[in-house]
């Protein structure tokens, strides 16, 4: 079982300007005791791909520059070891789409890539491609010529370097399990499935987060669990897919929780936070920030159902993003910076903030106090400020927030007061045995209160937004210790 600690999400050359050793080197040292478990963002060959490693030429490689299988079974001794089973595509660079290419239907690897005649063998009409739900501008069709003189078109759901697999055949099947038998063998115990909601297939639908989706969860989710591993699903959807997913997998993402704890910051009011953690999953992984940005969509409505926040909501969210970062996430969210993502925002959650120390300590509080095992970026982890040299360098949108560090830079950081006492509010989470026990919530207008009991102990967060004021109320038996959010930053 997954440990009830503050994970790291951090890719490993960029976090240390090193490889995968001298990952494991910061949290035995510098970090040590600070983190459970960690996240570690794609590290297959090649980690600087189009989509920074999530476009694999080789999924079951470790990128040679990083390191190895053994640097990731040392990682993986000492601490929970998340990767993700990108279950949806791989790279248009890969040795199978290449002998594709080059042979056409005539490939031993043809059966493993989707076109648009496997899903409408008879043609697809243009309302049935105006249903398909995509997170990207533009079609999910990509005409490609091949070596046998015939153009097919294949099934790109996020880019044309991205070729979905036919994860209902053989071909895709015997993909996937090979990736996951090496992850089992090499000390991974958790699998992110990326793009799951994906997978699957369907004319006549939308083609996303279908019943038969669902299915396909349970079978991964099993097949995983068998091999020793547990199994998180990767999905940006009205909050009420996330509760309805929480039930098929061992645990989801809490994606809604980082845009409500922002309109709670931005207006003063919490009642969309209270309404939200009184229904949450238990079983899941919370976060503010990742290497995608910051989610939007899971906390707004989608078609005819209505979100946590309306749309005049969602759209005084993202304006007040823009004007706290000035304007900066603005230069990387939509068209601009090539940005392909419709649902997020490209910011580092402090900037979002404004840069303001104690609105960024309460924000982590709440994450900490809500249900489910929280997961720090390791931008987050510093109070990284947007990076934008590497974003005009770049123009990747989502590189804002994917900066280079080195053991400098990290020092450094180390010594900000923000830091400090974010790693004091980690070191709270990690320990306080009440985070074992049951976990309640209250709160209307501009306060909240999130409490966890377990027997005689009690650690409770009060909040109100309006003036200001975090309050940590830990109680063992007859002791009673307060913290205030502002003394962590002293």
């Amino acid at each position: 079982m997954m440990k009830n600690k503050v994970q790291l999400i951090t890719y490993a050359d960029r976090i240390t300007g090193q490889d995968i050793n001298a990952l494991t080197t910061l949290l035995n040292g510098p970090l040590h005791g600070v983190f459970g478990g960690v996240h570690l963002l794609p590290f297959y060959n090649p980690i600087d791909g189009s989509d920074a490693g999530f476009d694999p030429i080789d999924h079951s490689a470790v990128d040679e520059r990083i390191g190895t299988w053994q640097d990731i079974q040392v990682l993986g001794a000492d601490y929970d070891l998340m990767a993700d089973l990108i279950v949806n595509h791989v790279s248009a660079q890969s040795f199978q789409f290449q002998d594709v290419l080059a042979k056409g239907k005539a490939s031993s690897f043809w059966d493993l890539f989707l076109t648009k005649e496997d899903v409408f063998p008879n043609g697809m009409s243009d309302a049935e491609q105006k249903a398909i739900y995509r997170p990207r501008p533009g079609s999910c069709f990509t005409p490609m010529p091949c070596g046998d003189g015939q153009t097919y078109v294949f099934w790109t759901t996020f880019t044309d370097n991205q070729i979905d697999i036919n994860v209902k055949v053989a071909a895709g099947i015997a993909y996937l399990n090979n990736v996951l038998t090496k992850f089992s063998a090499n000390n991974v115990n958790i699998i992110r499935l990326d793009a799951a909601g994906y997978a699957i297939k369907q004319a006549g639908t939308n083609c996303f987060m279908l019943d038969e989706t669902f299915d396909y969860l349970d079978k991964l989710s099993a097949q995983a669990n068998a091999l020793g591993m547990e199994t998180i699903a990767e999905i940006h959807s009205h909050y009420q897919t996330q509760v309805d997913v929480a039930k098929r997998v061992n645990m989801v993402y809490d994606f809604a929780l980082p845009p409500l704890i922002l309109h709670s910051l931005f207006t003063n009011n919490s009642d969309a936070l209270v309404k939200w953690l009184n229904i949450s999953p238990r079983n899941c992984l919370t976060v503010l920030d990742t290497h995608d940005g910051i989610g939007i969509i899971d906390a707004g409505p989608m078609g005819d159902k209505p979100g946590l926040l309306n749309a005049a909501q969602i759209d005084n969210l993202v304006e007040t993003i823009h004007a706290n970062s000035n304007n900066q996430s603005r230069q990387a969210t939509g068209a601009a910076a090539s940005n392909v993502d419709l649902y997020q925002v490209n910011c580092t959650y402090y900037n979002a903030l404004g840069a303001n120390d104690f609105d960024y300590l309460v924000a982590r509080a709440i994450q900490f106090f809500a249900p489910g095992v929280p997961q720090v970026y390791y931008g987050g982890l510093f109070a990284a400020e947007n990076d934008m040299a590497l974003l005009a360098k770049s123009n990747v949108g989502r590189d804002i927030n994917r900066p280079y560090l080195d053991a400098d830079i990290i020092a450094q950081s180390l010594a900000k007061p923000v830091v400090q006492g974010l790693l004091k509010l980690i070191e709270i989470r990690n320990t306080h045995s009440a985070f074992a026990g049951e976990f309640s919530v209250e709160g209307d207008d501009n306060s909240c209160a999130l409490k966890w009991l377990l027997n005689d102990s009690e650690i409770v967060l009060k909040v109100n937004f309006a003036r200001r004021e975090a309050l940590i109320m830990e109680r063992t038996g007859n002791e009673q210790i307060l913290t205030s959010l502002n003394d962590l930053l002293n």
